[in-house]
């Protein structure tokens, strides 16, 4: 658990780079490495901890031994509650703690090295316009742009076929048709985010739908290519997939 002892981020742009980094790891965990992250809970374990890293990597692991610790520490025993609730609540508990631990990390730093109160109100806000995780763990930040993009979308609602057909013409439309196309589909998909990452839709990234909870994902972070989504009928990201029956 050195993801933080021998990385000092000095400036609001590195303690929101460390934070951004720490934030996805535990997305991850959350959603696209579910089923692994609920296998390592074991509640016959000791106490555990949730730890995101700069490099967007996690672990579940003991907490530290050293006291006081070189970063403020995760929730502890995270496992103990996992077979106590449905698991969807299990991590959306699991959610709120995490947020919590990493807006303690990045004020931690900001303490540290001596952030005034402009640094502070600075990365709190950069902080506050990407959603939570708690959010992107139970879809509220997907409802929140659903909702707006309803108020505004002038054109009716589109088959979920249609958008998904948009994103695969991308990569093979000549440039002047392509640009037609992305006005429209940004309009539509602009405020999206990834399920995986959290981070929002990019016209020049290639994006699928889940048919089982409609979310969208960028390809990359759920490892499917457009040539390959071409030839799957029905999506399941890897949550819904992982999903089964818990005693």
């Amino acid at each position: 658990m050195d993801g933080g002892a021998q990385y000092n981020p000095r400036t609001v742009e590195e303690v929101f780079r460390d934070f951004k980094g720490r934030r996805a790891g535990m997305i991850k965990a959350l959603t696209t490495d579910v089923e692994e992250f609920y296998q390592q809970c074991d509640p016959e374990k000791e106490n555990l901890c949730l730890y995101g890293f700069p490099s967007e990597q996690w672990e579940v692991n003991l907490p530290a031994e050293e006291v006081p610790p070189e970063l403020p520490e995760p929730a502890l025993g995270i496992n103990f509650a996992r077979d106590g609730m449905q698991e969807k609540d299990w991590l959306s508990l699991v959610a709120v703690h995490s947020d919590a631990w990493l807006l303690s990390v990045a004020f931690y730093f900001g303490a540290r090295f001596g952030f005034d109160k402009a640094d502070r109100k600075r990365i709190f806000n950069m902080i506050n316009d990407l959603p939570t995780i708690f959010e992107v763990v139970t879809g509220a930040a997907k409802k929140q742009t659903k909702d707006k993009s309803l108020v505004s979308n002038h054109s009716g609602i589109k088959s979920k076929f249609n958008s998904k057909a948009a994103k695969y013409l991308k990569a093979s439309q000549p440039k002047d048709e392509e640009d037609g196309l992305d006005e429209e589909d940004d309009e539509e998909h602009g405020e999206t985010l990834c399920g995986a990452c959290g981070e929002n839709y990019a016209a020049d990234e290639f994006w699928i739908c889940c048919d089982v909870c409609e979310k969208w994902f960028h390809g990359k972070c759920v490892k499917i290519t457009p040539a390959r989504a071409e030839h799957i009928k029905q999506y399941k990201c890897p949550s819904c997939s992982n999903k089964r029956a818990r005693p």
